[in-house]
């Protein structure tokens, strides 16, 4: 299994799930976590069912989103900044290049309780 990994290193409030990384690694030797940039070629040509890691502003423990959480947000495109994650995903999926997305949201602080969470959602997300 694959499992994709967002973030930026260099940006305090976005490289969370950089940071975790080897530990991650090291729960779970037998997934292979990939950092990559979803500007740039995402997902890979036949990745049809995905499983993402980026930080998420404004939750406090890790949390499961899908394409329907991904629908019901609502943004106004005033700006292109407001194209983002969540819209490209959802564009993916109008083109038929994907069929599913888990992401498993992380808040951008994370202690050991939180940390808990987070390898038990992923567990989940193996175990399906």
């Amino acid at each position: 299994m694959k499992i994709y990994v967002f973030g930026n290193p260099l940006v305090k409030a976005d490289n969370l799930p950089v940071k975790i990384l080897p530990e991650l690694k090291k729960t779970f030797p037998k997934i292979e976590f990939e950092i990559v940039d979803p500007n740039e070629n995402f997902p890979p040509e036949n990745e049809k069912d995905l499983v993402i890691i980026d930080t998420i502003k404004g939750i406090k423990k890790p949390k499961m989103f899908g394409l329907n959480d991904l629908q019901n947000i609502q943004k106004s495109p005033n700006s292109p900044h407001d194209y983002d994650l969540g819209m490209h995903l959802l564009l993916l999926k109008k083109l038929k290049r994907i069929n599913s997305v888990k992401i498993i949201g992380i808040p951008s602080l994370l202690d050991r309780t939180k940390m808990i969470h987070l390898t038990t959602l992923i567990r989940n997300v193996i175990s399906t």
